[in-house]
């Protein structure tokens, strides 16, 4: 398994190689975007990739607008900002969990505040304050329902992969190549579980899709209020 998961790590490396150098020929994906796609494929490799190159990377230039425009690629956009920063958080977590050996009740509780503040407060109100030129108090407000709908579901199917093939595998070092793998596809199912959520919440302007920076700017997030605008004026 060690073997795998190395060739896993490697190939992931390659992928994220790739993506970096194409996403400087991608104008209209949104700088906050970009950061998200290069955390994505870190976390899951080819996965990553494809996910990327299916919902995302416009085929031809100015077709971005319209390539994203299915309902299943706004969800994946909304999904793709939850998981990068609520699995950076959880990820970083777990390093510091796992090299104090706290006991996995404990590992998963800190696991959730952190993923939470890091996806709340850097992917999501930040973004939100610059786009919709509010304050902190009002962005922390309009994306606090939100990362707390998309990260309990990201985890309700997170953190029992991870408790099992840790557990299976007895991979529990975070020097481990195995411990890496098990991460990646922990968040795999993570974001499976997620991705239902996230498409209720676009659908009913609680969160915004795939965007194009021409149309959202490069906040990396659309302003709820313009939505719920858009919305009612229909």
């Amino acid at each position: 398994m060690e073997l795998i998961a190395s060739l896993w790590a490697l190939l992931s490396v390659f992928c994220v190689v790739w993506l970096v150098d194409d996403l400087r020929r991608q104008p209209e994906i949104m700088n906050m975007m970009k950061v998200a796609w290069i955390l994505i494929t870190f976390y899951l490799g080819p996965i990553g990739l494809i996910i990327y190159v299916t919902s995302c990377r416009e085929p031809e230039p100015g077709t971005h607008e319209s390539f994203v425009a299915p309902m299943w690629k706004q969800a994946v956009g909304s999904l793709i900002h939850c998981v990068a920063g609520d699995a950076l958080g959880i990820v970083a977590a777990s390093v510091v969990t796992a090299e104090l050996g706290t006991p996995m009740y404990v590992d998963m509780i800190v696991e959730y505040v952190i993923g939470f503040l890091v996806g709340w407060l850097l992917f999501q109100t930040i973004p939100i304050m610059h786009m919709n030129k509010i304050s902190f108090q009002e962005a922390i407000q309009t994306g606090f329902l939100a990362e707390f709908l998309s990260l309990t579901f990201m985890v309700m199917g997170m953190f029992p992969a991870m408790y099992y093939l840790m557990n299976v595998w007895s991979v529990m070092s975070p020097w481990s190549p195995g411990f890496w793998f098990v991460m990646s596809i922990s968040i795999l199912i993570g974001s499976i579980i997620a991705y239902p959520i996230n498409w209720w919440m676009v659908s009913k302007g609680m969160k915004h899709g795939m965007g194009s920076s021409h149309v959202m700017g490069h906040g990396g997030t659309h302003s709820t209020h313009s939505m719920q605008h858009e919305q009612s004026d229909d």
